[in-house]
């Protein structure tokens, strides 16, 4: 009997039901918007008519994926969306999911990338991958980041309780002034930290955050290199490859909308 050819199972093993992939849309759709729709603005939002949506419609609420407003008419997440959600925020660690970035973000940098979380001494450096280049900058694990002087400690800076920075600042015998509070509301409105020969003379970074679903900032991706072969342009390819992979993973904590430049 000829030997089956792998290509077909691997093609069954990828063939879903399009009528579920159709009507995930409309899931899809009220999740973006993050609030209940009108049926029309729902299956506009779908792609597709009104007359197509409503089966769809029917069938997730007696699921419970959806509920409708008895006044207003409207449809809304109904409670196995919420209990799905909830169960896949317990299941999802944060720097589990980061770590497993790491290798495939090092090499679209360029550049060693690491993850720094607040610890009890401040910004720390708990995950380091080296880039492809030939040149690394080094970052220990449990090496400590100035609240100032580095790109993950000003994320932290613009995104902790205001306590927080000040008795962090504190401990770094500096306080807040005007020019940190200028950058703070940058860095807060554009989602990227850039230092240029900063903590170190020939040595730039870039860091982007990463928020779970209740806007709480739990982790930064840090991507650090030599100045003189270091793109550190907030839109050039290292900076989007960043802030892509910390906005892909801030969606999959839960957070409300992606951040970045």
């Amino acid at each position: 009997m000829p030997e089956e050819s792998s290509a077909p199972a691997a093609a069954r093993a990828q063939r879903g039901i399009q009528s579920i992939e159709v009507g995930g849309r409309l899931l899809v759709a009220l999740a973006h918007h993050g609030r209940p729709m009108a049926l029309k603005d729902l299956a506009r939002e779908a792609g597709m008519v009104a007359a197509k949506a409503h089966p769809y419609l029917v069938s997730f609420s007696k699921l419970g994926l959806i509920v409708q407003d008895g006044t207003s008419g409207h449809y809304g997440l109904g409670p196995l969306a919420m209990q799905l959600g909830l169960i896949s925020l317990q299941q999802s660690d944060p720097l589990r999911l980061a770590t497993a970035r790491l290798p495939e973000l090092a090499l679209a940098v360029g550049h060693t990338v690491a993850i720094a979380v607040w610890g009890t001494r401040g910004a720390t450096i708990v995950r380091t991958e080296e880039g492809p280049t030939p040149v690394h900058v080094s970052m220990r694990h449990g090496t400590v980041m100035s609240l100032r002087g580095t790109a993950s400690g000003r994320l932290f800076a613009a995104w902790l309780p205001r306590h927080a920075v000040v008795t962090a600042l504190g401990a770094e015998a500096l306080d807040i002034d005007t020019a940190l509070e200028a950058e703070l509301t940058r860095l807060r409105r554009d989602g990227l930290a850039r230092v240029v020969d900063g903590a170190v003379a020939g040595v730039s970074a870039l860091s982007a955050p990463v928020f779970d679903g209740s806007g709480t900032l739990v982790l930064c991706l840090t991507a650090i290199g030599p100045t003189a072969s270091f793109d550190t342009r907030p839109r050039g390819e290292p900076a989007r490859a960043l802030c892509d992979a910390a906005a892909d993973l801030s969606a999959r904590l839960g957070a409300a909308r992606a951040r970045g430049p």
